[in-house]
């Protein structure tokens, strides 16, 4: 029975998922999920069809940018700072959900820290999914998929937490649908 309710809980989770690949997610790794992405919550935006880039919201680094921690955001491009911010900074910019925009302008940047340095969360390189990658992950059982929410994305708490928690809160709606 138990087994039963694992297999439903995947299904429900991978349908719902392929459904919400046109807009932004988050991604908490699945507990099971070993390797570079263990322990990881992503914060997710499509970029054109079927591709998709995102940067992790848990990992911070030892790094400060102007007095502003800069977390790991994924392996591509990691010489190069991004930065997700509260609201439209303006251009060049992409609006991901809500009011969180991502920009990786160094003069907006510099600008949103100037004017509003809580406002920002910064990040050095992104994940990246090419035509159809995430849609087989999610499909694979790698992650399990929420709405992205931006007291996760800006969460001052330590990184194990914010993926501790969010595993919690997805599993137990999970497990919710199949009563």
């Amino acid at each position: 029975m138990k087994n039963l309710l694992a297999v439903l809980a995947f299904l429900l989770s991978s349908a719902a998922a392929a459904q919400d690949l046109d807009r932004a997610m988050m991604l908490v790794a699945t507990p099971d999920l070993e390797g570079a992405y263990r322990h990881t919550a992503l914060v997710v935006m499509p970029v054109g069809e079927n591709r998709h880039l995102g940067f992790i919201v848990n990992r911070a680094s030892e790094m400060q940018l102007a007095a502003s921690t800069l977390y790991y955001g994924g392996p591509e491009m990691v010489g190069a700072v991004f930065a997700l911010v509260r609201k439209d900074p303006g251009q060049p910019s992409m609006h991901m959900f809500g009011e969180v925009y991502v920009t990786g302008d160094r003069e907006v940047i510099d600008h949103v820290l100037g004017e509003t340095p809580g406002s920002a969360r910064l990040f050095a390189g992104f994940v990246g999914w090419e035509s159809g990658e995430l849609a087989d992950e999610i499909a694979a059982g790698y992650w399990y998929v929420a709405e992205p929410e931006v007291a996760q994305v800006f969460s001052q708490e330590p990184g194990e937490n914010v993926w501790s928690d969010l595993v919690k809160r997805v599993g137990r709606r999970l497990q919710t649908r199949l009563y």
